[in-house]
């Protein structure tokens, strides 16, 4: 059954429906909320919360194709208010279990970096490199235009070159 049909039959209040929808998706959730929120522990969480809230919501989804776009939304918000509420310090060892080598250690200096940009730059060079989400799907999930999608993007990818050629990134490994 195609992901639509699922979502109408959700919104009519199966059950089954929408717990397969969760399943069809709660790997890209977590692993968007382990970006996020770093630990194991909090991404489950946020993935949970996030099956709650949309479970509540779903009679309210106006349109059954922007499903995913709709269900990551929530996820990123409640990740987003949880750092705010936390405003927590990211230590690498909390990153530790994801990953799996060296080379994936130096990268976490690359992740450190995305994340100090300003919040709306972090966000689009998450989704677009760590996710590998198209620009189109990205500006359909931050509900703004393509171009302002791009522009963000530029601008990020410009201020974390020039961050990590002045040095800003220490070599944790």
């Amino acid at each position: 059954m195609d992901i639509i049909s699922l979502v109408k039959k959700a919104k009519k209040g199966d059950d089954a429906a929408f717990y397969q929808l969760l399943l069809e998706h709660k790997e890209q959730l977590y692993r968007i909320a382990l970006s996020y929120m770093k630990n194991e522990e909090a991404a489950l969480e946020a993935v949970q919360e996030t099956s709650f809230r949309s479970f509540k919501a779903i009679k309210k989804l106006k349109n059954p194709q922007f499903f995913s776009t709709w269900l990551i939304r929530i996820l990123i918000n409640y990740c987003n208010d949880e750092l705010k509420k936390r405003n927590r310090v990211i230590h690498y060892d909390d990153m530790s279990h994801i990953a799996g080598g060296k080379e994936d250690l130096m990268n976490l200096d690359l992740y450190e970096a995305v994340r100090q940009l300003d919040d709306k730059q972090s966000h689009v060079i998450i989704l677009k490199y760590f996710h590998d989400m198209k620009i189109s799907d990205i500006a359909k999930l931050l509900n703004c235009p393509e171009s302002t999608v791009k522009t963000w993007l530029y601008k990020g990818l410009r201020q974390l070159k020039l961050h990590l050629e002045e040095g800003g990134v220490e070599n944790h490994v």
